[in-house]
């Protein structure tokens, strides 16, 4: 849901509050900044009155400039202060959003992320906090010194000449209407141009995860089509976002030249009368003022391309807001407790649950697991037997009905200790960038080297793990780029063999493992499976034979259950699976 652009300025004002001291810096040395600035131009207009009026004094002009050139000294370095506290202040605040955003990512249910593209995800984080920080840094730079200076100048210009400074009050605020009308309409455009950005990162890490699949359907053609369409859409919405915002500098520019030709010309008309003024008045006073007009003007260019920026800004920061404002994950219970010394007894009572209320999934499921037994779950594709495996592990929560681990609601215990609990090695595997010990002990950390060797052996990926150069301290890829997915799947086994959990899940765990080593394999989880509580999902009915109890579902619902030879005597739905597989 879009956040009212009212609210994000809101909440980045918000952001501001924790680094207080670095705004006063930044507004002290933007002050002293802007004085440093305004008082050159006095000691110039002083220059030329002693050059014009009493002949050429050098060492009164030699002092003025002696004056000047400390004034430049200390302006330089006050603004360079600025720059590093301003640079200090946007980069913490970027440092924050991301923090809010990843941590926020870490709290979503399942759902968000099933229901939004990845890609989509990592541009909001990466590339839109990116466009923020740098409208924001802009902002920053800007936005005191501008402020600062139009208002010092116009009150130098009161104090020298205030008919000249009326003349510059009223004709001004020409270009804010320009600037306000123009950046008013922009910051939709911006908002366009950054979800286009957002739908084409998540268009190129899809192609980029799934490049094997490209290439083996011939799909480079379609892809770089629907990749130019996108392309053409982005270019299109950025470069209209652009224009208009680029009409703010030259049409306010415009109306900068005519104040500046308003000075000129009221000021030469006042000397050129020789007439009494009401106020005195030379030639270095109107150098004076020319300079301050530009002065003046300077600040109204610099501050519409401010705005500008911070429109694209604004548009960026409401699309990393809106993550951050996602509705979280049911929390733990405050009174939640941890789970104890679990046996494994599993049993669902009454449990109702669909991805979507207009298309139902789960109904009524009932069932009761005794600890220690070894329960495998077999069906057609999408009969819920992953989602079994998300209420399972609480990846979603049912929506009526209850769900217990040794009588103890899992919704009335802590996740971490629930799925601490759990051992689960899913068909898709996942292993991070880094080591291969590293990957194996984020099973049990605390593992001694005897340990996870003996648990490799047990997975039988020892051998390849020796092979590979540097064994155990060899690196892998981004999610296992340099291994084949069998390879991966046995370091996954092996998580599990060294952490020892009192339950498993194992979700087609062998689906990727050649024959002989699947037999291995097989023979390793027998030995592991025994006195723990096991599901075992599988499509190769072959694997689950000696399975304790069988539950065979379709369209959610389990419609037999029992052995093997249970289920093949009944002559139902199992057995026409089974026999649709060994059929010669």
């Amino acid at each position: 849901m879009a956040i009212p652009r009212k609210r994000i300025v809101k909440r980045i004002l918000r952001q501001l509050k924790d680094y207080k001291f670095s705004v006063a810096a930044t507004i002290f040395f933007a002050l002293v900044t802007v004085a440093g600035t305004l008082a050159v131009p006095i000691f110039f207009g002083r220059v030329i009155d002693l050059i014009v009026v009493g002949g050429i004094d050098f060492k009164a002009i030699f002092k003025e400039f002696t004056i000047i050139g400390v004034l430049i000294a200390i302006t330089c370095l006050s603004q360079w202060l600025m720059g590093i506290v301003n640079n200090r202040i946007t980069y913490n605040v970027v440092r924050d959003i991301r923090r809010q955003a990843f941590e926020k990512l870490q709290t979503l249910p399942l759902k968000f992320i099933d229901g939004h593209p990845y890609g989509d995800v990592v541009g909001r984080v990466i590339a839109d906090v990116d466009q923020f920080a740098d409208g924001l840094l802009m902002g920053f730079t800007q936005t005191f010194t501008g402020v600062l200076t139009i208002v010092g100048t116009l009150v130098i210009m009161l104090v020298i000449n205030w008919i000249i400074a009326l003349v510059v009050f009223f004709i001004t605020p020409l270009s804010l209407f320009v600037a306000k009308f123009i950046a008013s309409r922009t910051y939709s455009m911006f908002k366009k141009a950054s979800e286009t950005r957002g739908e084409q990162t998540a268009f190129i890490d899809e192609m980029i995860g799934n490049l094997k699949v490209v290439q083996a359907f011939g799909r480079e053609d379609e892809n770089l089509e629907k990749f130019d369409e996108i392309n053409s859409r982005l270019t299109k919405a950025s470069l209209k976002s652009i224009f208009f915002s680029s009409l703010v500098n030259p049409s306010t520019r415009f109306i900068n030249a005519m104040v500046y030709a308003a000075v000129a010309l009221s000021g030469a008309i006042m000397l050129a009368l020789k007439t009494p003024l009401p106020v005195a008045f030379s030639v270095g006073l109107l150098n004076s003022l020319l300079a301050y007009a530009n002065q003046y003007t300077k600040p109204f260019n610099e501050i519409s391309g401010v705005v500008t920026e911070l429109q694209n800004a604004v548009a960026c920061a409401g699309r990393i807001y809106e993550i951050i404002d996602e509705t979280p994950e049911k929390p733990d219970d405050p009174d939640a407790k941890s789970l104890q010394n679990v046996e494994g007894e599993v049993a669902f009572d009454s449990v109702y649950f669909s991805y979507t209320a207009d298309k139902k999934l789960i109904e009524n499921l009932n069932l009761k697991v005794e600890a220690g037994k070894r329960i495998a779950i077999v069906g057609p594709t999408g009969c819920g037997k992953t989602t079994l495996i998300n209420l399972l592990m609480r990846f979603y929560d049912p929506l009526s009905g209850k769900i217990s681990v040794d009588g103890n609601p899992i919704d009335r215990v802590t996740r971490k200790s629930l799925r601490s609990n759990y051992g689960m090695v899913l068909q898709d595997t996942w292993l991070k960038s880094g080591t291969v010990r590293e990957n194996i002990l984020m099973g049990k950390p605390d593992a001694s080297e005897e340990e996870m060797i003996e648990a490799a052996k047990a997975a039988h990926a020892h051998n390849f793990i020796m092979q590979m150069a540097g064994g155990y301290d060899a690196v892998i890829a981004e999610d296992g780029g340099n291994l084949s997915q069998g390879q991966k799947q046995l370091l996954c086994i092996t998580r599990i063999m060294l952490s020892l959990p009192p339950m498993l899940i194992l979700d087609e765990a062998t689906s990727s493992i050649d024959t002989r080593t699947e037999k291995r394999i097989q023979d390793a989880f027998a030995k592991l499976m025994e006195g723990r509580t096991s599901f075992i999902v599988a499509h190769r009915l072959s694997t689950i034979k000696e399975a304790d109890l069988i539950l065979v579902m379709r369209d959610g619902n389990i419609v037999e259950q029992g052995t093997h030879d249970e289920l093949l005597k009944l002559d139902g739905f199992y057995a026409n699976l089974y026999n649709s597989q060994f059929a010669v």
